[in-house]
């Protein structure tokens, strides 16, 4: 068998993408996730673009052990010298450098040469390489580069100490036919393309990002690039998901080919990367939306009812979807809901596990039955709410909201910080807008704009949690706040007041 890579890329490219930038302790969850999942590669961020992504690097090379942890830097000393103080401390670290090779990118972006890009890619490859052994290099637009250039370039990378070569769809502009020939085309011209693993980075601007990977493992690539949820720059990268299950569901197409992926702990992690970010999978995200194993036409029903290969042709279990949705109830101890908690992939401290186990059982006495789903969104709630320091936050005490469809609305708040408690009241336009406001008397935040505000449910039923999530801008920095409870209102405020919070935390240091 042949092992294709998995290198992620959803903690660099990924929180590129605008409204999904995370601090660092979200950045070491989705890693700890990541890592289960058994990705190969954690692209863990670009050290050299500012003291908190350094940090961030440095510290999930630190934490993660069974997985390479890489570094971006461009064809630049500095950029090289932070990525390696960065990554050092890894079990297995990686420099990734790259330069533009397309004639577009080199005259209007770098101003450079043809034989200057050549030169820079020889003595930055060499620079890298006194660092460490692992060294991947990326040819940007490699899609749009002269493939007799693009070949000179790959040989003089190699030749310098480059064991990884990458050759990306940077726009999103290729189609797969293409891809495959350019993989096939550079592997067969470079003399010495045996000594390196070759790789592919596909953008998703044309909608081709997942079918233009798959076609460049076909071509001979052994590391695929890519990204949680499809995450990233513009309309964002290839999906890790769709293009893993693609492989492993169609191993008549990709003989001999496999990934050490966990493909199980899939959906887990989808949502993990959703819940920090404060967005929802679209209903029709394939493996992990919604609607991906639901079937409403009658023909699509009868079929599977009968055999459910006519209309699935994979199983929810194989990424980590329950299909037994049903679970505990009040009567239930902890070291039934720990055991839960374990099958569905979540590994809890001690602190962390009481914490959401009295969150458990409050909403024992609220809902007559509590899913899967309900006990995932407690764990992943309290993750986002305690990303503060409670002694020195805001928490909700108490509300009274009068609204009706001919009055305007009003909200009476009062908020607890340490042992002093503080009231404020609002009009609004409707409950929510009046209670926001409210909090807002309470707290006098900076100037900051709400960009978005979500409520999903949780599970089935009129008693369901509603999960809300609020974005909050100020500035050029976001900050989402999660709630979750069967009141919408009292969801819609946690919300609120947890993205105040982090809001406010950031401005004070």
């Amino acid at each position: 068998m042949s092992q294709v890579k998995i290198f992620d890329t959803t903690l660099r490219d990924g929180e590129q993408s605008p409204g999904c930038s995370m601090n660092l302790r979200e950045k070491l969850e989705i890693a700890r996730c990541l890592e289960k999942m058994k990705v190969d590669i954690i692209e863990a961020g670009f050290a050299i673009s500012s003291p908190g992504d350094f940090e961030s690097v440095n510290e999930i090379a630190k934490a993660v052990k069974d997985c390479t942890v890489a570094s971006l830097a461009r064809a630049a000393t500095k950029d090289i010298d932070a990525a390696w103080e960065a990554v050092k401390v890894a079990a297995d670290p990686r420099i990734h450098t790259f330069i533009a090779t397309s004639p577009v990118h080199m005259e209007y972006k770098l101003r450079m040469t043809p034989e200057q890009v050549l030169e820079k890619t020889a003595s930055m490859v060499a620079y890298a390489k006194k660092y460490c052994s692992n060294i991947e290099f990326s040819a940007e637009d490699a899609t749009r580069s002269e493939p007799e250039f693009l070949c000179r370039v790959v040989d003089t990378a190699i030749r310098n100490g480059a064991t990884v070569i990458n050759l990306p769809d940077t726009v999103g502009y290729t189609t797969p036919d293409e891809m495959r020939s350019l993989i096939e085309y550079v592997i067969k011209n470079v003399p010495d393309s045996d000594k390196a693993e070759f790789s592919v980075h596909c953008h998703n601007d044309l909608g081709m990002a997942v079918a233009n990977s798959l076609a460049g493992v076909l071509g001979g690539a052994r590391q695929i690039e890519c990204t949680v949820n499809g995450l990233g720059e513009r309309a964002g990268n290839t999906s890790l998901e769709e293009v893993v299950m693609a492989m492993h569901t169609r191993p008549d197409v990709f003989k001999d080919i496999t990934t050490r992926l966990d493909t199980t702990r899939i959906y887990r992690t989808s949502k993990a990367v959703y819940t920090v970010i404060g967005q929802n999978a679209p209903l029709n995200k394939p493996i992990v939306g919604k609607n991906a194993f639901l079937h409403e036409s009658g023909i699509h029903q009868h079929g599977v009812l009968a055999n459910k290969q006519t209309y699935e042709i994979l199983t929810p279990e194989a990424v980590g979807i329950k299909t037994n949705n049903i679970v505990l109830g009040k009567h239930s101890g902890k070291h039934a809901f720990e055991s839960r908690l374990k099958e569905l992939g979540y590994s809890l401290t001690a602190e962390e596990l009481v914490a959401c186990f009295e969150e458990f059982k409050v909403l024992c006495d609220k809902k007559k039955t509590i899913t899967d789903s309900d006990i995932e969104a407690i764990v992943l709630h309290k993750a986002a709410v305690e990303e503060v320091d409670e002694s020195e936050s805001f928490i909700l005490d108490w509300f009274d909201v009068h609204t009706s469809n001919f009055t305007t609305s009003t909200s009476t708040v009062c908020l607890k910080k340490g042992d002093e408690k503080f009231e404020g009241v609002s009009l609004g336009d409707g409950p929510i807008d009046a209670s926001f406001k409210a909090i807002d008397n309470i707290v006098n935040p900076v100037e900051h704009t709400l960009e978005l505000y979500t409520i999903n449910s949780t599970s089935e039923g009129k008693d369901t949690l509603g999960d809300v999530s609020v974005k909050l801008k100020a500035g050029d920095k976001t900050y989402v706040g999660r709630g979750l409870s069967t009141d919408i209102i009292e969801a819609s405020l946690k919300a609120y007041i947890n993205a105040v919070n982090k809001m406010q935390a950031a401005q004070e240091k």
